[in-house]
């Protein structure tokens, strides 16, 4: 729903941070002994950069890949009480295969 709502300009890629365990086999973690996830699922890009001579450079990711995230970076963005990431592409470290 929310890459429906917002579309990224230019090389900028939205992201929605995967889950992090809560509960490793019978034990319940807190919130404070959680750490952030490093994976994400793409779930819009825009058209991709420019040249100086305006020609758009096409985007290496697409919807539905998982990535792997920077620890610290990208801009939080709030839609529907939900907390996605907006990124550059270029601050994505890799695309995960799922395979």
């Amino acid at each position: 729903m929310a890459a429906r709502r917002l579309k990224p300009l230019l090389d900028r890629v939205l992201v929605q941070r995967l889950e992090t365990a809560t509960k490793i086999g019978s034990v319940y973690l807190p919130d404070t002994a959680q750490s952030k996830t490093h994976q994400g699922t793409v779930l819009a890009t825009g058209p991709g950069a420019r040249t100086t001579a305006g020609e758009t450079i096409p985007m290496s990711v697409k919807e539905g890949d998982t990535v792997l995230l920077p620890e610290y970076g990208g801009d939080k963005v709030k839609i529907d009480d939900k907390e996605y990431l907006l990124l550059r592409e270029t601050e994505i470290l890799g695309v995960l295969d799922t395979k």
